[in-house]
């Protein structure tokens, strides 16, 4: 696997040295804040399709070293966040929301 930034490939030294972390590595933890953070980097910095971001998440979250506390509401939340068109953060609290926690959960907005 090769890593590269979306659209330029930019910096290859960069790239190359995260290729080599990732491909010597055994487990890392993948927090759900960093699942967040690349969506929105993708979508705002890069200006990626949201398709494209629900496929380039779904593959970190499931690229074999990573790990993550509920990789299941990753997925959900991603999966939220492509079909309803919604900003991740609140496509994750959908998710968090359909695992039975829907009564913790107070909307703001009218």
């Amino acid at each position: 696997m090769r890593l590269r930034t979306p659209k330029t490939g930019d910096p290859p030294d960069l790239a190359a040295r995260a290729t080599r972390f990732l491909q010597d590595s055994d487990e890392l933890l993948l927090a759900d804040l960093i699942v967040a953070e690349t969506v929105y980097v993708l979508e705002s910095f890069y200006g990626l399709e949201r398709g494209r971001v629900a496929e380039l998440a779904r593959a970190v979250v499931t690229f074999s070293p990573m790990w993550a506390v509920d990789t299941d509401l990753l997925l959900r939340a991603i999966e939220v966040y492509e079909l309803e068109r919604l900003d991740f953060a609140e496509a994750y609290l959908i998710a968090s929301g359909d695992r039975g926690r829907r009564d913790k959960l107070v909307p703001l907005e009218a």
